[in-house]
C-alpha cells in the first residue's frame, strides 16, 4: 500500500513538533550518485505497533536537531538508524536519540540514508554528511574535529565502514564541501550487524582495524543473534591497539533503542553519556 499525503505530513510534523527538529540538510545538490530513481519524499510505513519507519529514500538528507544555546557543548553526532538496509527506524533509532543527545548539549544530525538495499549508497551518504557538516561547522556552532558517528544495527555497519575502510571518497566531487574529511572523529556502535563476516566469525575483511582507528564505543547483548559482530569488532580493535570500549549484557535482544522496560535500552545511554564526555 502506498502512503497517503496525510501519512507523509504526519511523519514530518512528528519530527518537528515532538522531537524539535530545527533544520533539514539535503546531501546531493544535483543527481544522487548511482541512484536510478528521481528525487522524491521519503516513503513511510506504519507498523502494527503504530510506529512509523521509512521504507524508501531517494533524496538523502540530514534532519538537524540543535540543543538550547545554554546547553550547547560545540560537539556533534551523526545518527544512522538501523533497519537491515531495507528500512530506517528513524523515530526509535533516530529522532528519540536526537532528543536525548540534544538535552546533553550535542548538535545531532539524523541521517536518512538510501534504502532499500543500497549499502554503497548509504556509505556515500554518510561520507557526504560528514563533509557537509564539517564545511558548515561554524553555522551550527560546532567544532569540525569533534563530530562522532553513531549507528544502530545496519546503521552501525554504515558507521564502521566510514571509519574503517579507505578514506577515499566513494562518489564524484560535488562542491567545496568534499575537500573535508568523510571519516568520523569517533564511532558509537550499538547492536551492530554484518561485522563478523571473516574466518571463524572474525571481523569482516573489508574493515581494517589499525592503531589509528578512532576511539570506539560498542554495546550489544549476548542473546542478540548479531552478538558476534560486536565481539569481532572489539577483538580486532584490541589487537590493533586502538582505543575501544565494549559492553555486553546477557539479555536485551536487538532493536530496543531507548525503550523503557528493556535492561539493555536503559543501560547503554548511561554508559555512553560518560564515554562521550571523555572521548568526544
Amino acid at each position: 500500500m502506498f502512503p497517503t499525503k496525510l501519512s507523509l505530513l504526519f511523519f514530518f510534523a512528528t519530527s518537528i513538533a515532538l522531537y524539535g527538529q530545527t533544520d533539514s540538510l539535503f546531501l546531493w545538490p544535483n543527481k544522487v550518485p548511482g541512484e536510478t530513481k528521481p528525487k522524491s519524499a521519503p516513503v513511510p510505513t506504519t507498523l502494527e505497533d503504530g510506529s512509523i519507519r521509512v521504507v524508501e529514500v531517494t533524496n538523502p538528507f540530514l534532519a538537524v536537531f540543535e540543543p538550547k544555546a545554554s546547553d550547547k557543548n560545540g560537539k556533534a553526532v551523526v545518527v544512522c538508524p538501523g533497519g537491515g538496509y531495507v528500512r530506517l527506524a528513524v523515530h526509535k533509532e533516530g529522532y528519540a536519540i536526537a532528543d536525548w543527545l540534544t538535552k546533553l548539549g550535542y548538535t545531532v544530525f539524523v541521517l536518512h540514508y538510501r534504502v532499500p538495499d543500497k549499502r554503497d549508497g548509504a556509505l556515500q551518504d554518510l561520507q557526504r554528511s560528514l563533509k557537509l557538516i564539517r564545511q558548515n561547522a561554524a553555522l551550527y556552532g560546532i567544532d569540525a574535529k569533534r563530530i562522532g558517528a553513531m549507528g544502530f544495527s545496519a546503521g552501525a555497519h554504515v558507521v564502521a565502514r566510514a571509519g574503517m575502510t579507505s578514506t577515499t571518497q566513494r562518489y564524484p566531487t560535488q562542491d567545496d564541501s568534499d575537500e573535508q574529511s568523510g571519516t568520523p572523529d569517533r564511532m558509537i556502535i550499538i547492536y551492530p550487524g554484518y561485522l563478523s563476516g571473516g574466518p571463524n566469525r572474525s571481523l569482516t575483511p573489508e574493515l581494517q582495524a589499525t592503531g589509528e582507528t578512532v576511539d570506539t564505543f560498542i554495546f550489544q547483548t549476548m542473546d542478540d543473534a548479531s552478538a558476534p559482530s560486536a565481539l569481532a569488532l572489539a577483538t580486532a580493535l584490541q589487537n590493533a591497539k586502538a582505543n575501544v570500549e565494549l559492553h555486553m549484557l546477557p539479555k536485551g535482544g536487538h532493536g530496543y533503542g531507548m525503550y523503557p522496560g528493556n535492561i539493555a535500552a536503559e543501560t547503554w545511554p548511561k554508559l555512553l553519556e560518560v564515554w562521550l564526555k571523555e572521548h568526544l
